[in-house]
């Protein structure tokens, strides 16, 4: 069979010279005899590639090179065949739509039309990527037909001295085909029964990105089965960098968001027997649910903790009795302590015992765990925890593409923290604040054994979700990198570059972007932003009993009276916005007249305070920790409410506060990155416990080239 197999690979290649006789010592005809005269005839009737491209004609038009490059592909790959959406102009403002199969004809040197088909209108409803599969779907020839991704290779001579891998994806799918009978995402290369699946709906399910999975619902509620066969291998590019590796979890964990909403399981919900059920939440949206769960459940430890101090519920409680709380500390850590840890790394030890055995798992766990496989796990959690519970709130899910190249670049702070700012970044500092709040006013907690049992995991959790991006990145902790890489945050936190100006440039253009989905989200879905942000009220609510000017008291007026200064800090900064926009740099004294006279009323009203009042100077700043926590939870709300204050004074208020907010936590996550760069060392030891020699070597070259072009630009 491997005689016959290079045989048609070398047909198959038109400028191929290769001498594929067989000899007949070998005992097998010449591969000549059995085809001449229509050698090359037979392996294209045989064999045909599909590729879906639609907007190959808006490369056409346009005159874009990838058109070129497409009819580069098809003239030297005969069996290739692109599909397209071809558009017709017909009157004023009229076309029409056309699906078009195009080949490469070798005596008319020219592209040449197979199939055009008219559609009744534009095809484009979906996802792209669903669409272009069933777009391409039609056009292929026999019974079988067999997806494979763009970043795939399958080349048989090498996959013969590859040893099929035992783990990985492949363990997991021999379980769920052959004995739990509940394999559905079909995944890439998989063959289709073309005729089964061309009756039943097509190949994909266009209104979702997760399209692959829901051709193994459809195929299983309509009474078919996906199983798993292994003939040879398939090369698959891996995701390298870890800016690759969230994006892909994003796209996995909104894609699982929209199957929990979908009709498709809840019908294999209602049709699945007990045990097959459960086997089928574990293979699907289980392991993201669970992740979501452990995160929601750090949500409801630490606030109740915060909680509980502040109201004073804990001393009363527990008293000094440290047997009470050592206690309360074990039985708290359980859950965490369980899901951080055994849960987590003991199915990767038994996929690795099976390929390499036991110590060996156990020795690669431990090298594993030097390289701070933790602390990229744990960041892991955040972003599949924040994407699938954004989408089952709001939806709006889109394809991201993951782009798998070999990663040596360093990633500046601007693109870190357009990625991770709201799914990582401000909730890490949101969990840090409160864990520090929690030490400063429960005396019992301050540096005891119970606070750091208590708060162990926590802080790992705020740890690996603020340097994960830096510790992971080629150069994350080189002193110049870190004052390059603030410059640049600065520069694209002030541009203004107008409509056009794309999110890598423009703070602005960002913001709108990365709040769209609340927008579109229904009623009930604005609903629950609002209640979930309504934390930070509760926040203010047990700091300002904490003020001295409080007295000890307990009554609600003490927190509407805080509600009086947030509401005077509120028209203090709409003034001061009114004067700059009015005057600005042509009336300059009016703009620090109005700065004076606000200056000195507030020292006034501080010295009232101490003088009829027991105010004290430490509660100026217990109001800022009350006050900033509280302005943030308004800022998210009025996005809520983006459609009624577009076009007020208010919104532009709610945009420019929520600037110097990101400031602020920019300035947050920097500082403790900027003094690890700072001490002598770091840098090396992150390349020498991340990296390989052969990865660093490239790195030292990138860096080189950097500082570099850097000298030219200054």
């Amino acid at each position: 069979m491997m005689y016959y197999y290079r045989a048609l690979l070398a047909l198959l290649d038109s400028s191929s010279d290769t001498d594929i006789s067989v000899t007949e010592e070998e005992g097998i005809p010449s591969a000549r005899l059995l085809c001449k005269g229509h050698e090359y005839g037979i392996a294209l009737m045989k064999y045909t590639y599909v590729v879906s491209c639609q907007k190959y004609w808006e490369h056409k038009v346009g005159g874009d090179p990838r058109a070129e490059e497409i009819m580069d592909l098809l003239k030297h790959n005969e069996a290739l065949r692109i599909a397209y959406v071809d558009q017709v102009s017909i009157g004023n403002k009229e076309k029409e739509y056309y699906s078009v199969l195009v080949k490469y004809d070798r005596q008319l040197r020219r592209e040449a039309e197979i199939y055009r088909i008219k559609l009744p209108g534009p095809m484009k409803l979906g996802e792209g990527k669903p669409e272009n599969q069933n777009h391409g779907f039609v056009f292929t020839r026999g019974d079988a037909v067999q997806t494979i991704d763009m970043n795939q290779d399958n080349y048989f001579e090498e996959a013969l001295k590859i040893p099929q891998e035992t783990s990985f994806v492949t363990l997991s799918q021999r379980l769920f085909a052959n004995l739990l009978k509940i394999r559905m995402h079909y995944g890439h290369p998989d063959v289709f029964d073309k005729l089964w699946f061309m009756t039943r709906g097509g190949l994909s399910k266009a209104i979702n990105i997760s399209e692959d999975i829901f051709a193994g619902f459809n195929c299983t509620l309509r009474g078919g089965s996906v199983t798993h066969h292994e003939y040879i291998q398939v090369g698959k590019g891996r995701d390298l960098g870890l800016n690759q590796i969230p994006t892909f979890e994003t796209k996995i964990a909104c894609g699982s968001g929209e199957q929990i909403l979908s009709r498709d399981v809840y019908r294999l919900g209602q049709r699945l027997d007990f045990f097959r059920m459960l086997s089928f939440f574990h293979t699907t949206i289980g392991y993201i649910f669970n992740t979501t769960m452990v995160i929601l459940s750090v949500y409801g430890f630490l606030w109740g903790q915060l909680y509980l101090a502040l109201s004073g519920v804990e001393d009363f409680v527990l008293g000094n009795v440290n047997n009470s709380k050592k206690a309360l500390g074990a039985v708290i850590n359980q859950e965490l302590s369980i899901q951080f840890g055994l849960y987590t790394t003991l199915p990767a030890i038994l996929e690795s015992s099976v390929e390499n055995g036991f110590l060996e798992a156990i020795w690669e766990f431990l090298v594993v765990q030097l390289q701070l496989s933790t602390v990229f796990y744990t960041f892991s959690m955040g972003t599949r925890a924040h994407f699938f519970g954004r989408t089952i709130l709001h939806g709006g899910t889109k394809y991201r593409q993951t782009g798998r190249n070999f990663v040596v670049q360093h990633t500046s702070l601007v693109e870190n923290y357009r990625l991770y700012s709201r799914s990582h970044f401000i909730k890490a500092i949101e969990f840090g604040l409160i864990l520090i709040v929690y030490a400063v006013y429960t005396p019992s907690a301050k540096l005891t054994f119970f606070y750091i049992d208590m708060a162990f995991t926590c802080w790992l959790l705020v740890f690996s979700w603020i340097f994960a991006p830096f510790l992971f990145n080629p150069s994350g902790l080189d002193w110049l990198n870190t004052v390059n890489d603030f410059d640049d945050f600065m520069k694209w936190i002030w541009y203004r570059g107008g409509v056009f100006a794309k999110a890598e440039q423009s703070w602005e253009r960002w913001w709108y972007e990365e709040h769209r989905h609340l927008k579109t989200t229904n009623v009930w879905g604005k609903l629950l932003e609002i209640v979930l942000n309504l934390r930070f009220f509760f926040f203010q609510y047990g700091i300002v009993y904490q003020m001295g000017i409080a007295g000890h008291s307990k009554s609600v007026s003490v927190y509407l009276l805080s509600w009086i200064f947030i509401f005077m800090a509120v028209v203090i900064y709409q003034t001061m916005s009114y004067v700059r926009d009015k005057y600005g740099a042509n009336k300059h004294i009016y703009v620090r007249l109005v700065e004076s006279v606000v200056m000195i009323l507030g020292i006034l009203v501080i010295i009232a305070l101490r003088e009829f009042t027991v105010f004290k100077y430490a509660d100026i700043f217990t109001s800022l920790l009350a006050l900033i926590p509280t302005g943030w939870g308004l800022i998210s709300i009025g996005q809520v409410f983006q459609p009624l204050l577009r076009h007020t004074r208010l919104w532009d208020s709610v945009v420019s506060v929520a600037r110097f907010y990101d400031i602020l936590f920019g300035v947050i996550v920097m500082a403790p990155v900027a003094v690890l760069s700072w001490m002598p060392g770091f840098q090396s030891m992150q390349t020498r416990i991340l990296f390989n020699d052969e990865f660093s070597k490239g790195l030292q070259i990138s860096k080189m080239a950097t500082e570099s072009t850097h000298q030219k630009n200054v």
